[in-house]
């Protein structure tokens, strides 16, 4: 955190005009304002946290107010961050001068899961814990607490023990097929065992405390014939809706499909799936082998994410009451399941290799010898491979990568339905790529110029990256050239496209002159003999990125050199080679 971060946070603020939901700027003149607890809370329990400015006016479109006795202001913000909350927060503050004023920034990180909900003590846990949506702070509702402490060891509601169930309520045929399955793949651990024996070990059946085996809850949920007889909503719905907001107010059509899915796991993946596909029309995908019809979605796509929301869904009695929803919209689908993400998965490192956590973990080891009606797989690896596939699928596909929702009580998935790169888009592309581009990088191009905002996490979401460091380079090269500007730095920092890509929309626009950046620079060095990067950017009044750029790719060129000792420094100076040939035409 440093005075830069600050005044290009304020500079995102005003060029947006409101808030995201990673910061909250307040007033406070001369004292912390009453709101700001529940705003250090609502941080502390959301992923990545937040930022807090003190002294700059949201009312007047964040203009710097600046803090009177900054000293004290910020040795109450410490003492409040200590003294009210459990548990004590830490967070890291600084005083900085912007625009001649102090401003207090206070940077406050996500609590680990094993310590939320952090709350204000006074209020207690059930009132006085919150989270941030949007550019707000909202209050935990009870279930919402409850599921944040319940997540804080591994659940075991998947492992209850249904005391109204019986034997006959499992199907046997089900039953058969998972046993010759388990026995055949584990014989040492098996074979000479029971069924009975077997399903008890594999947490399909329990003691009860009559002392009789009955079916646990994990087991009605993959083996069962019809589990709703005990739970009614733990079940899928699906429902198609005729606009982008739902009904359709012209018609009075409030949807063009409706069913609800019931039976066990396995039955509903595949009855959902084929519900979908029902639903869905065919469209044309250009690719270098020519034109293919395709589904809207890609089927593997689909099956991961109704899986993934089946299997994963909150147990908890609390929960038990709302079912998986899956909802079609002209432009979208979304699957909603009760539940957010559990364990050391976090929205920034979904599908990332070797990172996977299960809130329903007998429930999932049951469903890995589980076959799909009709098929030879299993419903699930359990392998933490579902979200890489779901991806990998949707760009094999030319469409958009899906977008996740953590939510705390809910997980959900949005797949856009579009292809990413038409035809429109891939002329562009051609064309302020001239210079050469990354897939990846073209991939975040074709985000942005659907009004897509990225940073870091969504352009590794995006591309597949998993290197933060590599993300950060490939953006910054878009900066350099021109293409995408950035808003706030560091963790804060913000991509989007930049006026003069957004104005090359159309590919074959001849007419449109770009800025001959080459012949600016070689000119610019011609008349001054050598110059620093810092001075080129200031007198060709573009950004250092870009100057770093060009003066890189001019040098790789062999068209200008080190002028003197110092390389590698910001201080490094430039100068023409003989080989800048002056009256050279050179292509931007």
């Amino acid at each position: 955190m440093d005075a830069e971060f600050v005044r290009n946070t304020i500079w995102a603020l005003r060029t947006f005009g409101s808030e995201d939901s990673g910061i909250e700027a307040k007033r406070a003149e001369s004292k912390l304002p009453e709101s700001l607890a529940e705003s250090l809370s609502a941080f502390a329990n959301t992923p990545e946290g937040g930022t807090v400015l003190l002294g700059v006016d949201e009312s007047a479109n964040f203009a710097v107010t600046g803090v009177t006795n900054a000293a004290k202001v910020q040795a109450d913000l410490a003492a409040m961050a200590r003294d009210r909350f459990t548990p004590p927060l830490q967070p890291s503050i600084g005083m900085f001068e912007i625009e001649g004023k102090v401003v207090i920034c206070a940077e406050v990180v996500e609590l680990p899961r094993d310590q939320k909900p952090c709350y204000v003590t006074s209020k207690g846990i059930s009132r006085g814990s919150y989270i941030r949506i949007g550019d707000g702070d909202r209050r935990l509702t009870s279930e919402e607490v409850q599921q944040l402490i319940s997540d804080r060891g591994q659940p075991r509601f998947d492992q209850e023990t249904v005391q109204e169930a019986e034997l006959d309520d499992l199907d046997p045929r089900a039953i058969q097929v998972m046993l010759a399955r388990v026995r055949s793949n584990n014989p040492r651990l098996f074979a000479n065992e029971s069924d009975d024996v077997v399903l008890k070990m594999l947490g399909v059946l329990k003691k009860a405390p009559d002392g009789d085996l009955r079916p646990t809850v994990a087991g009605l949920l993959t083996l069962g014939r019809y589990p709703q007889q005990y739970f009614p909503q733990l079940c899928l719905t699906f429902v198609h809706y005729p606009t982008t907001t739902g009904e359709n107010p012209a018609t009075s059509t409030r949807f063009l499909d409706n069913v609800r899915v019931d039976g066990p796991i396995p039955e509903m993946a595949r009855e959902a799936l084929a519900v979908i596909q029902r639903n869905m029309s065919r469209r044309a995908l250009i690719s270098g082998t020519g034109r293919q019809d395709v589904w809207e979605y890609p089927p593997e796509a689909l099956r991961e994410a109704v899986v993934n929301a089946l299997v994963h869904r909150d147990l908890s009695p609390g929960s038990r009451g709302t079912q998986v929803q899956v909802e079609m919209y002209p432009d979208r689908l979304r699957i909603l399941n009760p539940g957010g993400l559990f364990g050391a998965v976090d929205i920034t490192r979904l599908g990332e290799e070797g990172v996977s956590s299960s809130r329903n973990s007998s429930l999932l080891k049951i469903l890995e010898d589980v076959v799909i009606p009709g098929e030879s797989r299993t419903i699930c690896e359990n392998r933490g491979s579902g979200i890489r596939t779901m991806r990998n699928e949707l760009s094999r596909a030319g469409m958009s990568p899906p977008n996740f929702y953590d939510r705390v009580t809910s997980f959900e998935v949005v797949m856009p339905n579009h292809t990413l790169f038409d035809e429109a888009t891939v002329r562009w592309l051609a064309v302020i790529g001239r210079d050469g581009l990354r897939d990846t990088q073209r991939t975040a191009l074709a985000l942005m110029r659907r009004n897509e905002v990225l940073d870091n996490a969504k352009y590794r979401a995006a591309t597949g990256i998993s290197d933060s460091r590599i993300a950060t380079t490939e953006l910054q090269d878009l900066v350099a050239r021109e293409l995408v500007e950035q808003t706030g730095t560091r963790g804060s920092a913000r991509y989007s496209l930049s006026d003069s890509a957004k104005s090359w929309e159309e590919a074959d626009d001849t007419k449109r002159v770009r800025p001959n950046r080459r012949r600016q620079f070689l000119d610019l060095l011609a008349a001054h003999g050598n110059l620093s990067k810092s001075e080129v950017s200031s007198l060709l009044n573009v950004n250092v990125k870009t100057a770093e750029h060009w003066l890189g790719t001019l040098r790789r060129e062999g068209k200008i050199q080190f002028a003197e000792p110092g390389r590698g420094s910001k201080n490094t100076r430039y100068r023409l080679t003989d080989k800048a040939d002056q009256g050279e035409i050179f292509e931007v």
